[in-house]
Order: structure tokens, then C-alpha cells, then sequence
């Protein structure tokens, strides 16, 4: 489990650098990234779309919408990928961290609110049965991935908003648990 961990750091620490390269330069060519957004999220949040909590720990998420998009039903629909690294207690091998990618739409009215809703799929480093009376038991590696956004945009390109999403694989395996985080994220607009 500490080797899926490790690899989750290493991937988030990616992430990271890729986004904070060059933020000038990313501003100035903007055909790859339209947004980023980073926040604290609480892991496994009892009585939501999962049920009861296993899992206590905070996530730090980190997430990029990308330019290319398609307008659809009033809003846009765009790619993004993103990561939640899960800690307890300053450990990341007790709390399943996970890596996505989907599509998202978003809607963003003349007064600065937005929402926003997506699919996709999520790998994580958790655990797939039900040995650990303290882990859930999510079943599959790759799970259906279903995030929510509520916020509102202020000095023109900046974002706070409060999001949720759900991860789970939706009954094709027995064991089926699933994981919900919410939070609040901080968005900046390229």
C-alpha cells in the first residue's frame, strides 16, 4: 500500500510542477490550459451519496480544466484531469488518493456564479476488498468518478467554490463501498 502512496506523491508532484512551470508563459500561450484549481476537501464524508465514513482524513486537490471546449445545453464542455492526495495525520498510506480525468460542463451566469458537473474515471491506491475494518472497500481500481462544483468568479479570473465528488463502480463488483470528498477549492482562470 505504501508503494501506491508513493506513487500518488509522485504524480501529484507532477502535476504540481506542470502547473507552476511557468505561470507567465502558460498566460501568454493559452491553448492547453483554461483553468487550475486547488483546495482542501475532507475525505469520506459520512451521509452523502457513499454512506457512512471509514476513510477520515483530509485531501489536497489539485485539478486542470483545459482549453479546447464545446458549447452544449447553455454552458461548455471541456476535459480535465486532476488528484486528490489523501493525508491522516500527516500519513498518505491510511486514506485512498486518487488521480481522474472526465469531461466537465460548467455554466457561468453574467453574475459571476457557476456551476458545474462532470463524468469520468479515477484510479486510486485504496483497497479493493474488505480486509481493513478501517478502509472502505471500493472493489475496482478504476472507478466511475462524478465531481459537482457550486462557487462564484471574482476579479474577473479568479474562483472560490465549494465541490463535491463521488467515486464508485457502480455495482459491477460486489464490493462497493464508494468514497465522497467536499470542500473548497480556489480557481485561477488563464
Amino acid at each position: 500500500m505504501l508503494a501506491h502512496a508513493r506513487s500518488a506523491l509522485l504524480v501529484a508532484t507532477a502535476l504540481f510542477a506542470a502547473i507552476g512551470v511557468d505561470v507567465d508563459a502558460a498566460r501568454a500561450d493559452t491553448r492547453w490550459f483554461h483553468e487550475v484549481k486547488f483546495g482542501l476537501l475532507a475525505h469520506d464524508v459520512p451521509h452523502l451519496w457513499s454512506g457512512f465514513q471509514r476513510e477520515r482524513a483530509v485531501a489536497i486537490n489539485a485539478e486542470v480544466l483545459f482549453k479546447p471546449s464545446i458549447a452544449v445545453w447553455g454552458g461548455t464542455l471541456r476535459p480535465a484531469a486532476g488528484l486528490s492526495v489523501s493525508v491522516d495525520g500527516g500519513r498518505v498510506d491510511r486514506a485512498a488518493s486518487k488521480i481522474y480525468a472526465g469531461g466537465r460542463w460548467e455554466y457561468e451566469s453574467p453574475r459571476g456564479w457557476f456551476a458545474g458537473i462532470g463524468l469520468g474515471l479515477a484510479l486510486h491506491d485504496g483497497e479493493l476488498n474488505a480486509t481493513d475494518p478501517e478502509r472502505k472497500a471500493l472493489g475496482s481500481r478504476v472507478l466511475f468518478h462524478i465531481p459537482f462544483e457550486l462557487g462564484i468568479r471574482f476579479a474577473g479570473n479568479r474562483s472560490l467554490s465549494i465541490f463535491f465528488d463521488h467515486m464508485s463502480n457502480a455495482g459491477t463488483r460486489p464490493e462497493n463501498e464508494g468514497l465522497d470528498t467536499l470542500g473548497i477549492r480556489y480557481g485561477y482562470r488563464f
